[in-house]
């Protein structure tokens, strides 16, 4: 497929178009190869020393991420090198713009698995995103770390074009984040016959509280805080938020567990979150949607609409459609964890948790065996980035093995 047909339209954020040739024929590497950890490492000192990046908790959580000594132990935990591996060739990563930070933790996840990276950025602005991209092409300018920044590119480009034709037919694995119908829409767009798609596709995360525990937690605004880090930093758009939030314990501690715990929600709502017009309306149209069509489900009064909370007398199989951003919540009593079989389904992908023990939680996974559910994580750490993601070894699925008899 002749490049410079597919594009014209594209901007080359770095390096510059030129520069595709060389991405495009350059060898493999094994995986946590010694200078993409050095790469990797610059640009978290980089970010880190950029004052910009105190504004924004999530690129500051990306840099911390990128530091050598997680990196390290990264590669001790993801690749023994039992058996030699190296990267499938060059990746083609078609990111979100729901959560701005995404590009990079896809990006660092095709080059810590031996990878030549091109990455589309959304076009949707983000000054997160531009930060980001800004440290990496100064990085590139600089030429240090020339090894590994001359097999990335990274790229914006309009939805409409015709480069994800051309991206897609050179690429050894295309990885892509969206909802359903993106996916569908880019898959319209054929591989190389040995080439396959990773899809991160639209998810339904929940989230379970034991109110015995909590009732007694000495800090309780700590788990709130932790629960709004989860929820309203992405603005509850990624899959990762919770929408579901299912209560166990006896009726009395729930009752006062609910209530502390969206005293302590809603005033870190109150201080740190701007409620968007056309968010407050689709809340009411989804309320009025679960009115419709579910049996005895009421709105819990609060002071304002930046916390909607809707009760749940019992927890229909397809839940999850109703979703909303912007602090939309659906409440439910359990009588224990299993109680939650009739609705998981391979659209579920997060559990967060408090009050619970891991052994209960393994043999709840062990007992019901859902088809959903890839991460299961303490309430505050559903946002976490992990080499593991929606059941997939990322360093595993984006290298190849070769076998040596």
């Amino acid at each position: 497929m002749p490049m410079k047909n597919y594009l014209s339209d594209v901007r080359f954020l770095c390096p510059d178009e030129s520069g595709l040739d060389r991405l495009l024929q350059s060898s493999s590497a094994e995986p946590f190869a010694e200078n993409a950890i050095a790469f990797l490492h610059a640009l978290s000192l980089a970010l880190k020393n950029d004052p910009e990046t105190r504004r924004y908790p999530d690129v500051a959580t990306f840099a911390f991420f990128c530091r050598r000594a997680n990196l390290i132990q990264l590669k001790r935990k993801y690749y023994t090198g039992k058996n030699p591996r190296l990267g499938r060739g060059v990746i083609f990563h078609i990111t979100p713009a729901n959560v701005p930070v995404t590009f990079a933790y896809s990006l660092v996840s095709g080059i810590l698995a031996g990878n030549a990276n091109i990455v589309k950025v959304s076009s949707k602005a983000s000054s997160r995103a531009d930060l980001i991209c800004r440290v990496i092409t100064r990085l590139v300018a600089e030429g240090e770390h020339a090894p590994v920044t001359s097999r990335l590119a990274l790229v914006r480009y309009d939805p409409a074009s015709e480069a994800t034709a051309y991206f897609s037919s050179v690429c050894d694995v295309r990885v892509i984040w969206g909802g359903d119908a993106t996916i569908a829409e880019i898959r319209k767009n054929s591989l190389p016959p040995r080439s396959f798609d990773v899809t991160f596709a639209d998810r339904y995360s929940l989230c379970v509280i034991n109110a015995d525990k909590y009732v007694g937690e000495k800090s309780p605004e700590r788990v709130a805080a932790g629960f709004y880090n989860d929820t309203y930093l992405s603005d509850q758009d990624a899959c990762t938020s919770p929408h579901l939030i299912v209560w166990l314990g006896n009726d009395e501690h729930v009752a006062t567990a609910k209530r502390i715990f969206w005293h302590h929600l809603h005033e870190l709502a109150k201080a740190r979150y701007t409620l968007q017009p056309h968010s407050a309306v689709n809340k009411l149209a989804i309320f009025y949607s679960q009115a419709v069509h579910l049996e005895g489900i009421r709105k819990t009064r609060m002071p304002d609409n930046l916390v909607w909370r809707t009760e749940l007398t019992e927890l229909p199989a397809d839940i999850d459609k109703y979703r909303c951003s912007g602090g939309y919540f659906s409440e439910f009593k359990a009588l224990s964890l299993s109680q939650l079989s009739t609705v998981i389904s391979s659209k579920y992908q997060t559990l967060s948790y408090y009050g619970i023990e891991k052994p209960e939680l393994i043999q709840f996974i062990a007992g019901i065996r859902p088809k959903g559910i890839d991460t299961i994580v303490p309430i505050g750490r559903t946002t976490d980035f992990s080499l593991t993601r929606d059941g997939y070894n990322l360093i595993d699925t984006l290298s190849r093995e070769i076998t040596i008899l």
